[in-house]
């Protein structure tokens, strides 16, 4: 049986929960709906995580955009995608975006597809041009990027 959260005991669960780790809107939400509070609870709840800048959108569309391609090495088509699945508005995504500087993200492009064209074995120059493409296309990187790389590497 799920516990009964009073309306106190939740806000303050949210807040360590949004100072653990940024978050968005939606996995606040989500995360009271589990709590199974109801609809006015929720807004209230949101409405003070705003006020006391434990939950802002736009800080975490940055931290987000900036640690997926720093950590993970995403491209910026997959970090706009899942920004999106997370209901972050056009502005927020844009401001995001900016936190990725050209020259670096170009410069992890390249050592990227380097390194993964250097661990491609197979044979055959055309299932390896196709397995770095899907490769680097999965992780979000511009398909014109994508495919003058892969005849650079492979030609």
């Amino acid at each position: 049986m799920n516990k009964a959260y009073t309306l106190q005991e939740a806000m303050s669960k949210l807040e360590y929960y949004c100072a653990y780790q940024d978050r968005c809107h939606k996995e606040v939400v989500d995360k009271l709906r589990q709590m199974r509070m109801i609809p006015q609870a929720i807004d209230q709840i949101v409405v003070h995580l705003i006020e006391e800048n434990y939950l802002n959108e736009e800080r975490f569309a940055q931290n987000f955009a900036r640690g997926k391609f720093n950590v993970k090495k995403w491209g910026k088509r997959r970090i706009v995608n899942e920004l999106k699945s997370r209901n972050i508005s056009s502005y927020n995504i844009t401001t995001a975006l900016k936190e990725i500087d050209e020259t670096d993200y170009l410069q992890a492009f390249d050592k990227l597809a380097e390194k993964r064209s250097a661990q491609l074995t197979d044979g055959n120059a055309q299932k390896r041009r196709k397995k770095l493409a899907d490769y680097l296309l999965y992780r979000g990187w511009e398909s014109h990027l994508v495919y003058d790389k892969v005849k650079e590497l492979i030609p």
